[in-house]
């Protein structure tokens, strides 16, 4: 019997995002890549065990982006435009690589905009690396 080869899993820092179709350099995490289905629960008469779950709509939670603040402030004008009411919907990517750079996996969000920006927090006496974090509401996530 042949043994199958082996698959290891794809390590986690070997990412890029990219907003419409550019790449946005330097983010250090990403969280928010899910989808949850609402279920209903739902009574069939004359059924006394269980009740059926009848599944819903999907919910994608917002994308968390974080980054070692720069002289980029594209993110920074992004989130002033939304809050000066003009809204710019873009489509972007949260792209996967293997340890040769080559793409494995890709997650595109489509019609996001920033809802929240949080500056670093500064402390005296340390030498962490100023952290901004850019949250995105959008309307789904395609593998693609």
């Amino acid at each position: 019997m042949a043994v199958a080869a082996r698959k290891d899993p794809y390590l986690g820092f070997n990412f890029v995002i990219e907003i419409h179709g550019i790449v946005v350099a330097g983010f250090s995490e990403v969280s928010g890549l899910e989808v949850n289905i609402d279920v209903q629960a739902m009574r069939e008469g004359g059924v006394n065990e269980y009740m059926r779950q009848i599944a819903g709509g999907a919910k994608h939670p917002n994308l968390v982006l974080k980054r070692g603040l720069t002289d980029d402030d594209a993110l920074w004008n992004w989130q002033r435009d939304v809050v000066r009411g003009k809204i710019q919907r873009k489509n972007g990517s949260v792209v996967l690589r293997d340890p040769q750079g080559t793409e494995k996996w890709r997650w595109n969000f489509q019609n996001a905009y920033p809802v929240k920006w949080h500056g670093p927090d500064l402390k005296g006496g340390t030498a962490e690396v100023a952290i901004e974090t850019l949250e995105l509401v959008h309307e789904g996530l395609v593998i693609g």
